[in-house]
């Protein structure tokens, strides 16, 4: 598929800056990228036609067209004869991706998808006398929290995101304790009983790892070539929305005291940075 890729080369993709995406890969599951329907057209044409040459064939059945923009835009995109239909949403390697490119919908589905985890296992495990607590805490860390939280570290989190993954890991946590939201017992309380961390000191931990992470990355590394890159033209009108950058250096700042203009010095020493993370305190618990 890498050479396929390669081959089909030609078109110059989306601009970030100075770097340009024509396409994303991995394993056999392909985005491909450009500026206008023309050009994505064209790619997609000598994608298909260099898969055709090796025996390969594009699945139109899998394949659909998205457009990232604010407004509603046509793009009427052909594999031989068959249109790929249009979205304006798109999961790919199990994140939920939407033309407005925002991501709340993904929340709001990785809460949906907890919460029928819980459905799942809430006679059969959450509530079960005979299941001990250590038996119940371990299925929360391997069963739960993974489903909740899958592809959190480039969340950018809302006190009102912040309230929506707490009141979902309580639910669960809650119920392990006996106890329900009749009771009024501080969740700082029910966590130091049962043993656990927050969760959001735990998806906090992870977005600045990964943060460290990238700023780390030697250059061609296409993650870190992403988020030094400056992109060009104009913010649209209106409030703007909180890149994921200025969130996680907003977050260094508040939570490790690091300011912006010192973070990549900071997060260049990888033991230091790790040692600062181990250290991070839980934020104050609103209930």
């Amino acid at each position: 598929m890498d050479r396929i890729s390669r081959h089909s080369q030609g078109v110059e993709g989306v601009r970030f800056g100075d770097l340009r995406i024509g396409s994303l890969l991995f394993a056999d599951d392909v985005v491909l990228m450009a500026s206008s329907d023309r050009d994505l057209q064209l790619s997609l044409d000598r994608f298909a036609a260099e898969c055709e040459a090796v025996g390969m064939r594009i699945s139109t059945s899998k394949s659909e067209s998205m457009v990232l923009n604010r407004k509603r835009v046509e793009c009427t995109l052909r594999v031989g004869d068959e249109i790929l239909p249009q979205v304006e949403e798109f999961k790919y390697l199990g994140v939920l991706f939407t033309s407005e490119g925002r991501m709340e919908r993904e929340i709001d589905r990785r809460i949906g998808a907890a919460s029928a985890v819980m459905r799942t296992l809430h006679g059969s495990v959450v509530v079960k006398r005979e299941l001990s607590r250590k038996a119940k805490l371990s299925i929360y860390q391997s069963i739960y929290v993974p489903a909740l939280t899958y592809g959190h570290e480039l969340w950018v989190m809302t006190e009102r995101t912040r309230s929506r993954v707490q009141a979902a890991e309580m639910s669960f946590l809650r119920r392990v304790a006996g106890l329900s939201l009749r009771d009024r017992v501080r969740s700082s309380v029910i966590r130091e009983e049962l043993g656990v961390d927050p969760l959001l000191l735990h998806v906090e931990r992870s977005q600045m790892r990964w943060q460290g992470h990238l700023v780390r990355m030697p250059p061609g590394r296409l993650p870190g070539e992403v988020f030094r890159a400056r992109p060009t033209g104009r913010r649209p009108r209106g409030r703007p929305r909180t890149r994921w950058r200025d969130y996680v250096s907003r977050l260094a700042w508040e939570r490790l005291g690091i300011p912006q203009e010192e973070l990549a010095e900071v997060a260049g020493e990888r033991e230091v940075w790790a040692s600062l993370l181990r250290l991070l305190p839980p934020r104050p618990d609103p209930g």
